[in-house]
């Protein structure tokens, strides 16, 4: 058995409306030109453009060097909002994750991006503009080294031509210098054959006149021996002749003084008789 109770005191229209509702999280920006102002409204998603403000929640400042004082929220109406449902907006959203308040339309929004951006890897696509601009300069970075290789390559090939080059100018430089020397040596070469060909008649002419002179000398001294040796004999001759008186001489004077020298022993042995017999007598 069902058994049916009326509920009273419930405003259907109220609750309703609030489902029917689109309350999003948005920013509008306000102030003059070359400065930039936001603030962060819930407003109603039904109307157009950014809708009616329902609540200012807060405001964020991008010229402010202080960090800190960029983003002013007030957090509690924020998570209130969030908690009715509220959508936040993608810049909305990181200026939530600044302030460590996360909401589930965050989180779906991140796991979207990250298929998106795994999707368009896939077809080799740049998913955001920061992946472009650092594609684009990776590129270039790339093609500038490659010029540079190539430009160093062909700075080296020319320094070797130029090398190369210089090499073969100054081998041709030394076969000249080599054949000018050749061309110079060479008259000098086929002229002193002709000078020392009278140096060497002259040369003859001199040793056959000195060995003319020799042969001269020669037969002199062959014609003059004969007359050497008579000269020779004669003096040996001569000198016999004066010798011999004086070896006879020599051997007179000899015996002469072997004589004198037998004789005066007798004499002085006589005298020496005498005194003894002269003493005795006395």
């Amino acid at each position: 058995m069902i058994r049916l109770v009326r509920i009273t005191n419930i405003d259907y229209k109220k609750e309703r409306k609030e489902k029917i509702m689109a309350v999003k999280l948005r920013m509008s920006r306000i102030g003059r030109r070359h400065r930039p102002f936001f603030r962060i409204n819930a407003v109603d998603g039904r109307t157009p453009g950014n809708g009616k403000i329902l609540e200012k929640v807060g405001h964020y400042d991008p010229i402010e060097k202080d960090i800190e004082k960029q983003i002013v929220l007030n957090i509690e109406r924020v998570k209130y909002w969030l908690d009715k449902g509220a959508i936040p907006s993608d810049s909305v959203s990181q200026i939530l994750l600044r302030k460590n308040i996360s909401n589930k339309y965050a989180e779906q929004e991140k796991i979207k991006r990250q298929k998106a951006r795994k999707i368009a890897r896939a077809r080799g696509k740049f998913f955001t503009k920061a992946e472009k601009i650092a594609a684009q300069k990776a590129k270039e970075q790339e093609e500038k080294a490659k010029a540079e290789e190539e430009k160093a390559k062909a700075e080296e090939a020319k320094a070797q031509q130029e090398k190369a080059k210089a090499e073969e100018t100054k081998a041709e430089k030394k076969a000249d210098v080599e054949e000018v020397k050749i061309e110079k040596e060479k008259p000098a070469e086929e002229e002193k054959p002709k000078a020392e060909e009278p140096k060497a008649e002259q040369e003859q002419a001199k040793a056959e006149e000195i060995k003319a002179e020799k042969e001269k000398q020669t037969e002199e001294a062959q014609a003059e021996e004969p007359k050497t040796e008579e000269k020779k004999t004669k003096a040996k001759k001569a000198k016999t002749k004066k010798e011999k008186p004086a070896e006879e001489e020599k051997v007179q004077a000899e015996e002469a003084k072997a004589e004198q020298e037998k004789t005066e022993p007798e004499e002085i042995k006589a005298e020496e008789e005498k005194e003894e017999e002269t003493e005795k007598t006395q």
